[in-house]
């Protein structure tokens, strides 16, 4: 019961101790303050951005492979590629256009099923694409990167200038008590304290975020081999009509 007051009451003291020692901050330890402040709004963007982004694009890639999963004709799925704002989807149109510059089209209509060189390069292409959709879904992950190593060294910055002026100012003084020692180092030390309250969401954002992006390489690395297994396997059964009707 005698705890109950403190933890009300703490939130209120944590506030008004940040701000009184805010106030006591030269100029240079209030505006690292600032700064640590804005890169905090910038990375908590950045983090819920890109978390929709992620969740959406796999989520958009798994019902793409499913309908190549369920179609027979593996060029069949080119107009839905073209709809759908997926990963997956630009792989499969890398692959598609790859295709066309191949002039699979035979007299008599249909098709026919590619040699193992243009296997191959249709292969290429589709890793080619997967690199160009990482760049994509890393796009500004460097900046929570750079906040987790950055941040808490400008906080150590911060620290050390207060720590410094706040002896001047003893020394200036010319008198050493806890009244004359005590705002400069609590300007000092709040630069630290807001340093890692940035760098630590970072840092654990970053790391979700990067666990993602793996997954999501595994995944587009996946549906590459699959449509090659699906050419592949094309090109196997023509080769049997093709043995077959010989022999005949």
């Amino acid at each position: 019961m005698l705890l109950t007051p403190f933890f009300s009451f703490s939130p209120i003291l944590a506030t008004n101790g940040m701000l009184y020692a805010f106030k006591n901050s030269d100029g240079l330890g209030q505006a690292i303050c600032v700064i640590l402040f804005f890169f905090s709004v910038v990375i908590w963007y950045i983090m819920i951005e890109k978390g929709f982004a992620l969740g959406n694009a796999m989520k958009n890639s798994q019902a793409f492979l499913r309908a190549f999963r369920e179609k027979k004709n593996p060029l069949g799925l080119k107009e839905k590629a073209e709809e759908t704002q997926a990963p997956a989807a630009a792989v499969y149109l890398a692959a598609c256009e790859r295709i066309d510059s191949f002039h699979l089209e035979m007299p008599g209509g249909g098709r026919r099923a590619m040699s193992d060189d243009e296997l191959e390069v249709m292969k290429s292409a589709m890793n080619l694409a997967v690199e160009d959709q990482l760049v994509v879904l890393e796009k500004r992950t460097m900046v929570l990167a750079t906040s987790v190593s950055g941040c808490p060294f400008l906080g150590l910055f911060g620290t050390v200038w207060g720590i410094t002026v706040a002896f001047t100012q003893l020394a200036q003084a010319g008198r050493a008590d806890v009244q004359t020692l005590a705002p400069g180092v609590s300007g000092a030390l709040l630069t630290t304290v807001i340093a890692l309250f940035v760098a630590l969401p970072s840092m654990i954002g970053y790391n979700i975020i990067t666990a993602k992006i793996k997954n999501f390489t595994v995944h587009l690395d996946n549906f590459v081999d699959e449509v090659y297994a699906k050419f592949k396997i094309e090109q196997l059964d023509s080769y049997r009509a093709s043995a077959a009707a010989g022999q005949e």
